[in-house]
């Protein structure tokens, strides 16, 4: 079951109610990665041309609101794992053990191929999106996989392409507005045939992705 309109309706209020978005800065945060130089995250990877296309043109409908140099790839986030490293040290980090975990939860989960739809414009505090619409279910079944659980620590999952972050503190009932007048057009239909492990640079805000492996369904990692 598709449960992305009231995930939509419960992000729109939390936005509404908080009056500002987040100023977002361009700055190193050393605090937070402690010198660890990459994080990893799972990942479907929907950097296809017409999701391109909408994220630009979202970007430009949006322009002077958001911060300069974003370079992720079009992307829907379906799990935080942490700095990848050979030996854990922190809670944060990432490793062999971890991994294993998750890939043979993958491979026990039996996913196959699925579709989901990337709609309209809207937005967390910190950034605006596209809203993806789990048509199939699919998305739900990889993050209990992958989690254990369809909870996200700090708040609700909701899946979403993410279009660029706010460079500044704007006031809510002046971007919603904006955001509502977005012509987005048909929703884009993908086909999932695998997720994908990524990670980015950590002091690198908005840098690119970078795929360190891919589980296909049905084949396994590679």
């Amino acid at each position: 079951m598709d449960n992305t309109p009231d995930l939509l309706a419960q992000a729109r209020a939390a936005f509404a109610a908080a009056g500002h978005t987040i100023e977002n800065v361009r700055r190193d945060f050393p605090e937070w990665h402690r010198g660890r130089p990459h994080y990893a995250l799972w990942a479907l990877d929907v950097d296809t041309a017409p999701v391109r296309h909408a994220m630009q043109a979202a970007g430009a409908h949006l322009d002077g609101l958001l911060l300069d140099g974003y370079r992720r790839q079009a992307h829907i986030t379906l799990a935080l794992c942490g700095f990848p490293c050979d030996t854990p040290q922190h809670a944060d980090d990432f490793g062999p053990a971890a991994l294993a975990r998750q890939l043979d939860a993958l491979e026990a989960s039996g996913i196959g191929a699925f579709a989901l739809h990337i709609g309209r414009l809207a937005s967390f505090t910190s950034a605006p999106f596209l809203a993806v619409h789990d048509v199939d279910g699919g998305i739900a079944r990889l993050r209990r996989a992958l989690t254990g659980s369809t909870a996200e620590p700090g708040g609700t999952y909701t899946p979403h392409v993410t279009v660029g972050l706010y460079a500044g503190a704007w006031p809510t009932a002046e971007v919603l507005p904006r955001l509502d007048a977005f012509e987005a057009g048909p929703p884009l239909r993908c086909t999932i045939d695998g997720v994908s492990l990524m990670r980015y640079a950590a002091p690198d805000i908005g840098g690119p992705l970078e795929t360190i492996s891919r589980f296909r369904f049905g084949h396994g990692s590679g």
